[in-house]
């Protein structure tokens, strides 16, 4: 029997509202009345795809998307991956669906190159930073009883950096992530350092790792 959506709404806010979660930036984005938790079919399916294209790219377009701590979180219940390498394989393959289904532009502040150091994941003409999340993640921050996928807008990063907020918030995680799992995800740079391609799964990835993903 499918989850009830709501039931998959309540427990990823418990997620994010566990005092051990390090993500302050995450919780501040559920704290906004207008944060997005949608619920759709196997990840990396055909109707995700459908339904997820068609939700991304309207809150692309919204308001919300153009405010601080903005976040998009899709979750995708039905047949899990049953390791981390399966769900960074379904997680290129959904992105790369979505790429292949948007006629919008790519982000004009990004590359559409998985490797460049400014590579970032673009949908309906907005950039995103893409946080992947599911049961069997080594990071405890991203271990979600389902797999999910957090499209956070690019250019709110920007913002918090130009107003000086950016290096706190980002060192406030760190140190939480720390008392966390005891350790940094060693994939963890700023924008512009390498590339954020290595960054979305969540699992380390060696010198060797080549990003699947390409530009349509």
């Amino acid at each position: 029997m499918p989850e009830p959506p709501d039931a998959v709404r309540a427990a990823f806010a418990a997620f994010v509202a566990d005092e051990a979660f390090s993500c302050l930036g995450a919780r501040a984005a559920m704290n906004r009345p207008d944060h997005r938790v949608e619920v759709y079919p196997a990840l990396g399916s055909a109707a995700a795809t459908a339904a997820l294209a068609r939700d991304l790219g309207a809150f692309a377009a919204s308001p919300a998307a153009a405010e601080d701590f903005a976040t998009f979180v899709a979750v995708f219940p039905p047949d899990p991956p049953p390791d981390e390498a399966a769900f960074e394989a379904r997680l290129w393959g959904q992105l790369q669906r979505l790429a292949d289904a948007d006629a919008a532009p790519w982000g004009a502040a990004v590359s559409d190159d998985p490797a460049s150091p400014r590579f970032s994941f673009s949908f309906g003409g907005a950039a995103f930073f893409v946080v992947g999340m599911h049961p069997h993640s080594t990071r405890l921050a991203r271990r979600f009883a389902y797999p999910a996928l957090a499209f956070n807008p690019h250019a709110q990063f920007g913002r918090l950096r130009a107003d000086g907020r950016y290096d706190h918030l980002r060192d406030a995680i760190r140190d939480r992530e720390i008392a966390l799992q005891g350790s940094l995800n060693p994939n963890l740079s700023d924008f512009g350092e390498r590339s954020d391609a290595r960054q979305y799964a969540g699992g380390a990835t060696g010198d060797a790792w080549r990003c699947p993903f390409h530009r349509p």
